[in-house]
């Protein structure tokens, strides 16, 4: 069996209040990431947050506090593993594997697991733990669960297995 970890993207309180970023229905997303947090604690296998610098509201939601043991990534850009020691990381604990929940799933969440192909990493993504928001394309607004879907569907099968929690745990 491959050694995983699970990589939670920016589950961070900017998403969750009104303004720009505010996501569409985020506290579901982060409810069943904290149900997968709770099954790998459980279990004993590696954690780790990925923070992006926000000006505001930059802190991690309640719902996904991270442990004293667990490991925090501070990123610039979308990417989880550009500029950050992401990838040295999962080395060291010999990570194969990796189960991916977070926010946005068409920015970070999209860019994080295309980069993984680069470094030869097996991707689960627990899509129903990720979260969108609604875009504006020239004069064309798409809604979110369209964002979301469209996303998955990008990933699905070239770069992760796309599962809702239910079927992972």
């Amino acid at each position: 069996m491959k050694r995983e970890a699970l990589l939670l993207i920016d589950i961070q309180n900017v998403y969750f209040v009104p303004g720009a970023l505010r996501l569409h229905r985020p506290h579901q997303a982060a409810k069943k990431a904290a149900i997968l947090l709770d099954k790998f604690r459980r279990e004993g296998k590696p954690v780790i947050h990925v923070k992006h610098h926000f000006k505001m509201f930059s802190n991690i939601h309640k719902s996904v506090i991270p442990a004293k043991n667990e490991t925090i990534i501070e990123k610039e850009y979308p990417s989880s593993f550009l500029g950050t020691e992401l990838n040295e990381c999962l080395q060291k604990m010999d990570i194969e594997k990796i189960v991916v929940a977070g926010m946005m799933s068409h920015m970070c969440v999209d860019t994080t697991v295309r980069a993984c192909q680069d470094y030869g990493y097996e991707v689960v993504v627990i899509e129903d733990a990720c979260a969108a928001k609604d875009l504006q394309f020239r004069e064309k607004r798409i809604d979110a669960e369209t964002v979301h879907a469209v996303f998955m569907a990008s990933l699905e099968g070239m770069f992760a297995k796309v599962i809702k929690l239910e079927e992972y745990v």
